[in-house]
């Protein structure tokens, strides 16, 4: 039984996570071989404060482009 674990910013819609889910699905069923209702898809949403690279949060970076006049990337 597959379990493949999505973690993105928050900010997508419902029916955005819901075709994820559905691409992912199918994705795992024609790369695997398995039945489509072994397949387990969890997708976890985190706040742009609670995901950083470089020590930056995109929170951060947001905020800063947005202060550049850049706008948010």
């Amino acid at each position: 039984m597959p379990l493949i674990e999505v973690t993105l910013v928050n900010g997508r819609t419902p029916d955005e996570l819901r075709s994820l889910i559905h691409e992912v699905t199918g994705a795992v069923v024609k790369a695997l071989d398995v039945p489509q209702q072994s397949v387990r898809v969890a997708v976890r949403e985190l706040p742009k404060t609670h995901w950083a690279a470089g020590d930056v949060t995109i929170a951060e970076r947001e905020a800063a482009a947005v202060e550049a006049g850049g706008g948010a990337n």
